[in-house]
């Protein structure tokens, strides 16, 4: 700045001074000594009183905020703390709503970081995923037609691992079509009163030729009701036990076991699918509900699945206001529960009823 808070206290102190020892001057009796021990003790006095306010109540809090304005022109906001302004501050509040907006720009900053950074992953991981079964099939093809197809029992074979390949290509793109279409809200949820016992235990018929290939088993935990009504998207929510059941048996070992329970209480019903599989590293935990995310990244592709089954789950679960907890231990298995409600909610029922 042009001027400091030093200079334009000294200023303030000799006009101060200068108007103390003129008005002395009009009576009669002040000595010229007096005037002058005048002079200096209003000019002092002035000088500091003015200096303090200048100093620590103005021109410090101004630099700050020139400090903040630099950091915006150089967009090197992840320093900025908030401080704590003095409370006879004059200019309190306008740096309290600096400090508030830089704040905000800089958590919108972190979260562009963020998505741009989710970006990039997602494309390399969409790209890699689809790279796979495309190549694949590519090459069977190439192969028949480089003169493979003349022999049946080639042309049959590489046919057919062609076609695998296709299936999980179309598997995956719609698993991506599912997964952007429930976060854009495209798909909407049918919320109707279901047995979701009854569900269940058709989705298990289902699995019982893989579960017996694995020496698995798959049960109801004892002493579970005859029926158990929830309030939820009957599609969806099959959608949701396939996938954990899924789960669960391939990651079990042979000879395995996995249990479905449900917790009934007044207003919830608590969905708990258990397994005593390999289970899921601590470091990973946190991670496996994201896109294409993979804890084992070569035994999971070998295994199968498109790895959006659990981020499917945790968009569904979402929309039916409930969230998906795990438990687990590598060598012990995993435990994957949620609640879902008995009953339509209130402010459910008041759109219901509003015309």
């Amino acid at each position: 700045m042009v001027y400091s808070s030093r200079i334009i206290a000294l200023l303030l102190a000799l006009c101060v001074a200068i108007v103390t020892t003129a008005f002395l001057s009009l009576f009669e009796g002040v000595t010229q000594s007096a005037l002058i021990v005048s002079f200096f003790i209003s000019g002092s006095a002035s000088y500091i009183f003015g200096f303090v306010v200048l100093e620590f109540l103005i021109f410090r809090e101004i630099d700050k905020i020139y400090s903040l304005f630099n950091k915006l022109r150089k967009r090197d906001l992840a320093t900025i703390e908030t401080e704590k302004s003095n409370p006879l501050n004059p200019l309190k509040k306008i740096n309290e709503e600096i400090f508030s907006y830089v704040s905000l720009k800089q958590k919108e900053i972190d979260d562009l970081k963020k998505v741009e950074a989710f970006r990039r992953e997602f494309i390399a991981d969409v790209s890699h995923e689809l790279k796979t079964p495309i190549f694949a099939a590519q090459g069977f093809v190439h192969t028949l037609l480089d003169g493979a197809v003349k022999d049946k029992s080639v042309r049959h074979r590489f046919l057919k691992k062609a076609a695998k390949s296709l299936d999980g290509l179309d598997m995956l793109v719609q698993d991506l079509l599912v997964l952007s279409q429930i976060e854009t809200g495209e798909i909407r949820m049918y919320f109707e009163y279901f047995d979701i016992k009854q569900m269940t235990a058709d989705i298990l018929e289902q699995f019982e030729n893989k579960a017996d290939k694995k020496d698995i088993t798959i049960s109801f935990e004892e002493n579970i009701p005859n029926s158990v009504t929830v309030y939820g998207d009957w599609q969806r929510l099959n959608q949701v036990i396939t996938n954990l059941l899924s789960n669960a048996i391939k990651y079990s070992n042979e000879g395995g076991k996995v249990t479905i329970d449900f917790d009934v209480d007044e207003s919830k019903v608590g969905v708990t699918v258990r397994d005593n599989g390999e289970g899921i590293p601590k470091t990973d935990v946190d991670r496996i509900f994201e896109r294409f995310y993979r804890v084992d990244k070569s035994r999971s592709r070998e295994k199968g699945g498109t790895g959006l089954g659990l981020a499917i789950v945790k968009h569904i679960l979402e929309g039916h206001k409930s969230t998906i907890h795990v438990k687990s231990e590598v060598g012990q298995g995993s435990v994957f529960s949620f609640k879902l409600p008995k009953e339509k909610a209130e402010s459910d029922q008041e759109k219901a009823e509003t015309p």
